[in-house]
């Protein structure tokens, strides 16, 4: 076509990046396409130069990623049995308070985790009182580390202590274990800083009662493969981290034969399989520690930029990288953004608080949420919301999940491996479903949402990955 011919044609617009023209178009009544486009690391000089830095060893990289999504993607998770902590999680001292995210001083911890490890105190015998409990917890007498430098995973507070009871799960490929504690259930809980008399009651009938019986049932199963359930559950309508009805509904299906062979009395084992019936989050608990084992056995592979972890503590956001280990890369964590409960506002929120973002990281929860269309009447948003997250993923992820298939997207695979430089050049941020706590301790949850990582925790961990290959490659 001659120049001169072009504007004589229909236009078509294509308005890239500023929108301050689209408000143009629009008055003028010309069609367009908007392209929200940015440049890469958001324009930001320092990880420009970061990525240009790296291109020279992209061929390793590319290898040391295959390989780690090879890792995760062949981890087997089967759940061998239920302990106590003390018993079966690595390191796990007398007088240690585990807790989710990344490291904190207990001075700078958040209500909900300084109330629910007023609970384990108390749980524990160490103190009689909730005054003496907070006297004790304030003290150089407790120590606090993080659920992940133990293999372990906690909901929300996260906080686990040495006398609790955690289901061990295996991965059968690799040979590494990861723990997490039972699921409470919903109302008071001590995941969300509740700590009454009623709740440790729960807390010690599980220890009591609930943990022997199912200890013994999954050691007549033979052990049960949660990896599967996963996969089941993300084709009936779960995402497995905000909605568990499917999965929970399946695992009781699976034990409870077992659960009624045990030598406990009857009404013992009517009580367990009641208490796991009425819990549709019961679930969450061994979709997390699934999500760890798997991620886990691929920790710690040179020139992997895949994302193991993410994690928050009601304070701060952090995220760790093959390649780097157990470094944590932290900045303060946002507030998720959803629907709350009548009553509560959101000045009432605690910042974004748990480990369950342990399921995004191996491509379930958030980034499964078109599997789970039903989930957007929980944390807000539409149906093509939940549709149109679950595509994006794909942006930042190294491969997809063959085992967990989206039904409504033609059982499109969901995308998992987050990948530190794909977050970087492309500004899309992984997209996390969760629930909201109270910043009180106490008062529990008053809601869920949506919520994505700081980015700052890439860039930091960007700039160290280069920081790390420079080391690598020295002669």
């Amino acid at each position: 076509m001659a120049i001169q011919d072009l504007f004589q044609q229909p236009l078509k617009i294509i308005n890239i990046g500023s929108p301050s023209f689209v408000a143009d178009y629009d008055l003028q009544g010309v069609d367009h396409i908007h392209l929200d486009w940015k440049p890469p690391a958001n324009g930001d000089l320092a990880l420009i130069r970061a990525l240009s830095e790296l291109e020279p060893y992209r061929d390793q990289i590319d290898a040391a990623n295959r390989e780690a999504v090879t890792r995760v993607k062949q981890s087997e998770a089967r759940l061998v049995g239920i302990k106590l902590a003390k018993e079966v999680v690595p390191n796990l001292k007398d007088r240690m308070i585990l807790h989710a995210g990344p490291w904190i001083r207990y001075e700078d911890m958040a209500g909900p985790v300084k109330g629910a490890i007023a609970g384990a105190i108390l749980y524990e015998g160490w103190a009689q009182t909730l005054e003496e409990a907070e006297v004790l917890a304030a003290s150089n007498t407790i120590t606090y580390e993080p659920c992940h430098e133990h293999a372990a995973v906690g909901p929300m507070a996260g906080v686990m202590s040495p006398s609790m009871p955690v289901h061990v799960i295996y991965n059968e490929t690799y040979g590494n274990y990861a723990y997490c504690t039972v699921n409470e259930g919903l109302g008071k809980v001590l995941r969300f800083g509740a700590n009454d008399e009623s709740v440790l009651m729960r807390l010690r009938w599980i220890q009591e009662v609930f943990m022997p019986v199912m200890d013994e049932a999954i050691q007549l199963s033979g052990g049960i493969d949660i990896k599967n359930l996963v996969a089941q559950a993300v084709q009936m309508g779960d995402e497995c981290h905000n909605r568990n009805k499917a999965s929970s509904a399946l695992f009781l299906r699976e034990i409870v034969g077992s659960i009624m062979s045990t030598h406990a009395s009857r009404e013992q084992q009517l009580a367990v399989v009641e208490f796991i019936r009425k819990n549709e989050h019961y679930f969450l608990n061994l979709s997390m520690p699934f999500a760890k084992v798997s991620m886990d056995a691929a920790r710690e592979i040179p020139f992997s930029t895949l994302v193991t972890s993410m994690a928050r503590n009601g304070v701060e956001f952090g995220i760790q990288i093959s390649a780097t280990g157990s470094k944590w890369y932290t900045y303060q964590a946002n507030y998720v953004q959803g629907l709350l409960f009548s009553g509560y506002r959101a000045e009432d929120a605690a910042r974004d608080l748990g480990d369950s973002t342990i399921t995004e990281t191996r491509g379930i929860g958030g980034f499964a949420m078109g599997s789970a269309p039903a989930i957007v009447q929980f944390v807000g948003g539409r149906v093509a919301d939940a549709l149109n997250y679950s595509i994006q993923m794909n942006e930042i992820c190294l491969d997809q999940n063959e085992n967990f298939t989206i039904p409504t997207l033609d059982f499109r695979p969901t995308a998992f491996g987050i990948d530190v430089l794909k977050v970087i050049e492309t500004n899309v941020l992984p997209i996390i479903n969760t629930g909201i706590a109270h910043k009180e301790a106490g008062v529990g949850q008053v809601g869920a949402g949506l919520v994505h990582p700081p980015y700052e925790c890439f860039a930091k961990a960007l700039l160290a990955f280069v920081e790390q290959v420079r080391k690598d490659v020295q002669p």
